[in-house]
């Protein structure tokens, strides 16, 4: 990433260019990317290709202002990171699902990163509804976040530090827990971005893979709330938990939504593929 790209990119989450890659540093840069760019899966039900490569992830992120979910979005916030003097490992995790059973490999992409002042940080702005801000990897009791408390523990381990659940796994591996409820199981072996190709396509075109059998495009707001659009449901979410549900009327006004919510300009309204859905 050249200098004129990483202005860019910074221009784009509203950031200043930093003199130090510190943990305030990535705090707010974390913080500001949340606000700006939305967690979207609309490429899927657009029939557009799922990008990984530097130059079209950065047309798409910066140029279009578009968003993503989590390879595109940890996957262009790492390699700015990288350009600005940060430390970045990517980690392959498996998201758990509603019933506690672990995803498929390389179901979500996360960063490791290191600052100059110390410290080894979780940093995620690709899975959603998460931490505000990077959580400290080698800490085992609780963060505080505001959107609640986390926790970093070995695999396998439920929140009061019992081990159980959650299928094998390795010496290594990390569950990220929100809440006492296990969020995804994170493993520390360094990958490169080319391994996640295979969780790009499954979740793209397996009927099983819930980024395929709905639409979502949401973004932390300024105050500390939610606000995301799926299909034409929109849903604001107040920093105290208290949601607000609408029914927009029709595609005129679901891409208006796009467009002044979330900077997205669209042509047509995404339809979702549907339940037959497979490649």
């Amino acid at each position: 990433m050249n200098s004129a790209q990483v202005d860019a990119y910074l221009r784009r989450i509203g950031a200043e260019h930093p003199a130090w890659p510190t943990v305030d540093v990535l705090r707010e840069l974390h913080l500001r990317h949340l606000r700006a760019v939305p967690f979207e899966n609309l490429s899927i039900h657009l029939g557009e290709e799922v990008p990984l490569g530097e130059k079209e992830l950065l047309d798409k992120i910066v140029r279009r202002r578009r968003g993503g979910f989590c390879y595109e979005l940890n996957g262009s916030f790492g390699r700015l990171l990288k350009a600005l003097g940060f430390d970045v490992t990517l980690l392959a995790a498996r998201v758990y699902g509603k019933e506690g059973e672990l995803g498929v490999p390389f179901d979500h992409l996360a960063l490791l990163v290191r600052t100059v002042d110390g410290g080894d940080w979780l940093t995620d702005v690709g899975f959603g509804a998460h931490s505000h801000y990077p959580l400290a990897l080698g800490e085992r009791g609780e963060q505080r976040d505001p959107a609640g408390v986390f926790r970093v523990v070995e695999a396998g381990a439920d929140a009061a530090g019992v081990h159980g659940g959650g299928g094998a796994a390795e010496a290594e591996d990390l569950d990220v827990l929100w809440e006492g409820k296990p969020q995804y199981r994170l493993e520390l072996r360094p990958r490169a971005l080319d391994d996640f190709r295979v969780g790009v396509w499954w979740n793209s075109t397996s009927p099983s893979s819930h980024f395929v059998r709905s639409l979502v495009c949401s973004r932390l707001t300024e105050d500390g709330g939610r606000v995301t659009l799926s299909g034409s449901r929109l849903t604001e979410t107040a920093p105290g938990g208290q949601k607000a549900v609408s029914e927009l009327a029709g595609d005129k006004e679901v891409l208006e939504v796009y467009r002044e919510r979330f900077g997205i300009e669209l042509d047509r309204v995404p339809t979702v593929r549907g339940e037959g859905a497979g490649g």
